[in-house]
């Protein structure tokens, strides 16, 4: 391997950080244009080599490079190590993440450019391109942890930016414990992986993993679980913390209260889709266990239904998209779970594209209001805002599936997949992705006509002061500036066409085929694969299909209430009290967290502060032994006389008790 390569490799992580190392730490030297020049500069160049090392693997030959950079210590036979795993995976995943990264640094300097805290903003966002790259582009166990851990720590810096904001701190405390929970069972899937094969690097531990598959592992209380299975559980309840599936997937919506940039950063690309990215990488561990899979599965499909149904009661803009993400990630899942690995990593490159379009658009949706996100006070946008409308409309024909857009392909596959399955559970897998197509479709076009068709439901008034009420806008509404709408008609591009131009190589060319494990009897994607003429007959195909009606059905449904009849929508909402309380209320997840969790945690560590550090510590320990000291000293103090016979007589005692202590001891008494 050539030395370019291993440097063209270190680069890619390493310029992000250099960047924020740069915008952070030597903000005052750069000031606020260079902060935003080094970033854009660093992540342009990552970016541009990512491409390069993909042109490389095409046209070039180029085979999976897997490098050490550095051992940093040797422990039991044990190597911990940085280093590079560069497959036809992490190039595709690496050209994704850099892309919406530079889109959303873009963005950022119109979004952001009169916050206090630009350059610390830039700072962040490059700092977490470098984590998620380190954990895309790791080739053990243990770099896989290290970028796993930071993008959660930035994401709590992100989320929690303007920290002098009591919602955005509760949101980036929740993100933060929430991902604790789901850290602890990857961590205890790492502690597995060590503990079965003797090792953290991938190669070491793929290649053991068909002779561990009758090896078992002791749990507390005695069982006995299949080793393969546990290691996978507990991988996967890590990405359930990561990529937001219930019950863990509170964390998401909340999130909405960092800056816009930061919603698409986090929940396109890159760190709500790690967890999909992590369990297509360890293919080679869940093929052995099927228990494993279904639980995948399940999990999936229950997050793709219920998160979607909430997405048509909220409000805001931001959490109507943030709740699109949770159920798209959902259909990740379930791809994953069915073993259709290379569908869900195809989704999750589409989405990751028309997901950031969607979220930058609201963005410019919401500066152009001043910073209000309620749907109710918007309306008649698309001629205030042309080139945000019709590029929102892009993004929205592709979440929904429209035929020839980008998310069409990848949605249609995994529903395909997933009807070609015979794993345990599927016939519900299948139900939950189908449904989702009319739910998606609904709240897709509901959020499209309550922003930008209708009636304009907001008023200008221009003496409406600097905390105007909801519904009031001191300025009329206008298009963003070119540094917004660029990145949203460059993201706007890949949404129609990425789907149509990657579909046979990704899904049926074999082009995953290095990275992804996949046993023949589980290989759904083969038979869809039977079925598969191309792309355009793929599209044409589609209008005799059950989910292209479903979704006709949806944007007809949304169209009447929505566009014509707004009415029936309060109807429903009055006759269906109890099923809008429930998705209102996000099915009382919080609430029961809320109740039990926390309170629960705040209950016990009063009793331990009251009982063990004030009742035992300090008044027991502490103050007691003062007080024993007090009633020793009480008491010794009497003989302090001040006549000499008393001290006399106290000597003498003590010397007849020592002599009598060493003739007791002395030997042959």
């Amino acid at each position: 391997m050539s030395i370019s390569l291993q440097t063209t490799l270190v680069l890619i992580p390493l310029l992000p950080l250099a960047a924020a190392i740069l915008a952070g730490l030597f903000r005052n030297q750069v000031g606020r244009v260079g902060s935003h020049v080094v970033a854009i500069l660093g992540v342009a160049l990552s970016f541009a080599l990512s491409i390069w090392v993909l042109f490389q693997q095409i046209y070039a030959g180029l085979d999976t490079v897997n490098i050490t950079i550095y051992t940093w210590m040797v422990a039991g036979g044990v190597h911990f190590q940085v280093g590079f795993l560069v497959d036809h995976l992490t190039s595709l995943v690496m050209c994704v993440v850099t892309f919406v990264s530079l889109m959303v640094h873009i963005y950022t300097v119109g979004y952001m450019r009169d916050d206090p805290g630009y350059q610390r903003f830039f700072s962040y966002i490059a700092l977490f391109t470098f984590s998620m790259l380190m954990l895309v582009m790791a080739n053990n166990f243990l770099q896989l942890f290290f970028g796993w851990e930071a993008v959660g720590l930035v994401s709590y810096l992100l989320i929690g930016f303007w920290f002098d904001k009591e919602s955005a701190i509760a949101a980036n405390l929740k993100a933060f414990l929430v991902n604790r929970v789901g850290d602890f069972g990857f961590l205890l899937g790492i502690a597995a992986v060590l503990l079965t094969f003797g090792s953290l690097d991938y190669a070491d531990v793929f290649g053991q993993a068909s002779t561990a598959v009758e090896q078992t592992i002791s749990i507390p209380g005695g069982i006995e679980w299949n080793a393969l299975t546990f290691i996978c559980v507990c991988l996967f309840i890590g990405a359930m913390g990561k990529s937001a599936q219930a019950p863990l997937h509170v964390w998401l919506p909340d999130s909405m209260e960092g800056p816009t940039p930061i919603s698409a950063l986090i929940h396109a690309a890159t760190m709500v889709t790690a967890g999909i990215f992590m369990v297509a990488r360890m293919s080679p561990l869940f093929e052995f266990s099927d228990a494993a899979l279904s639980f995948v599965m399940l999990i999936g499909a229950v997050t793709a239904l219920s998160m979607g149904l909430i997405g048509i009661v909220q409000n805001d803009i931001k959490r109507v998209i943030a709740y699109s993400t949770l159920s798209q990630l959902g259909y990740m899942t379930v791809a994953l779970g069915v073993s259709a690995y290379s569908a869900a990593i195809f989704h999750l490159m589409t989405h990751a594209f028309f997901k950031a379009l969607l979220f930058l658009g609201a963005g410019s949706v919401i500066i152009a209001l001043h910073h209000r996100q309620d749907l109710r006070f918007m309306g008649g946008l698309w001629k205030h805002m042309p080139v945000t409308w019709i590029t929102a409309w892009v993004g929205t024909l592709a979440l929904v599936g429209m035929p020839f857009f980008a998310g069409f392909y990848s949605k249609d596959v995994i529903i395909e997949a997933v009807a070609d399955s015979q794993r345990w559970g599927s016939e519900f897998a299948y139900f939950a992705v189908v449904a989702g197509v009319l739910v998606t479709a609904i709240y897709s076009f509901r959020l499209l006509y309550l922003i930008f068709h209708g009636k304009e439901r907001f008023e200008v008034r221009h003496d409406a002061g600097d905390q105007p009420p909801d519904g009031i806008v001191p300025h009329a509404p206008k298009e963003s500036p070119l540094v917004i709408t660029i990145p949203l008609v460059l993201l706007a591009i890949p949404s129609v066409v990425i789907g149509w131009l990657t579909i046979e190589p990704v899904l049926f060319g074999g082009w995953l085929d290095d990275s992804i494990m996949v046993m023949p009897e589980n290989n759904v994607l083969a038979v869809v694969g039977e079925h598969f003429h191309g792309a355009t007959d793929m599209a044409r195909h589609a209008v005799t299909t059950l989910p292209f009606w479903l979704m006709t059905a949806g944007f007809m449904l949304s169209t009447l209430i929505y566009l014509f009849r707004p009415s029936i929508a309060d109807t429903i909402r009055k006759r269906m009290p109890f099923w809008y309380r429930l998705l209102d209320h996000k099915y009382y997840f919080d609430e029961f967290y809320q109740k039990v969790f926390a309170r629960g945690s705040i209950r016990l560590g009063r009793n331990l502060w009251h009982k063990a550090d004030a009742g035992f510590i300090d008044d027991g320990v502490v103050n007691g032994s003062v007080r024993l000291v007090q009633w020793v000293a009480a008491r010794v103090r009497r003989w302090q006389t001040g006549f000499l016979y008393d001290y006399a007589f106290v000597m003498i005692i003590g010397l007849i008790g020592i002599l009598a202590l060493w003739v007791t001891m002395a030997p042959g008494s």
